[in-house]
């Protein structure tokens, strides 16, 4: 069974090197995490993010306690950065943060590629509902952290 894909866009009104520098600060992961997945990063703090960087998780995921550790593959500020699982629950995990200027706002995407033992049974019920949820959630926070500029 191939790997799946889930791909999100959110418009910021925010310039971009604003919002890739609350997402080049790892410490901020936790802030647009929700809170049922009990995530901490356990490397010391502040990490310095460049390709090779690597950062220990310790989160929850349907109640059971795992250990996710991550390699950012591809460091490119202002434009984009990829983190790929090298220990957890997937076979698979690669997330590519994509950020792209348009005037004062920055459009935000995000492609996921994952793939785990047995996703044939648990993607449609499980595994993909709860990626959903979590972006939709980091949607949300970032929605209420990078709030519209007033204009004078």
């Amino acid at each position: 069974m191939p790997e799946r894909e889930l791909r999100t866009e959110i418009r910021l009104p925010r310039p971009q090197e604003e919002v890739f520098a609350f997402f080049a600060d790892a410490g901020n992961l936790e802030a647009i995490t929700p809170p049922w997945l009990n995530f901490r990063i356990v490397t010391p703090q502040p990490i310095h993010m460049e390709a090779g960087t690597l950062i220990d998780y310790k989160l929850r995921i349907r109640g059971l306690p795992m250990h996710w550790r991550t390699r950012i593959s591809a460091w490119e500020p202002p434009f984009r950065f990829v983190d790929e699982q090298i220990r957890g629950p997937y076979r698979t995990w690669i997330h590519e943060h994509t950020f792209e200027a348009d005037g004062d706002e920055t459009l935000v995407r995000d492609h996921v590629r994952y793939d785990m033992p047995f996703l044939f049974l648990l993607d449609r019920f499980i595994v993909r509902p709860d990626v959903e949820r979590i972006f939709a959630h980091r949607e949300k926070r970032m929605r209420e952290l990078f709030p519209k500029l007033e204009r004078a």
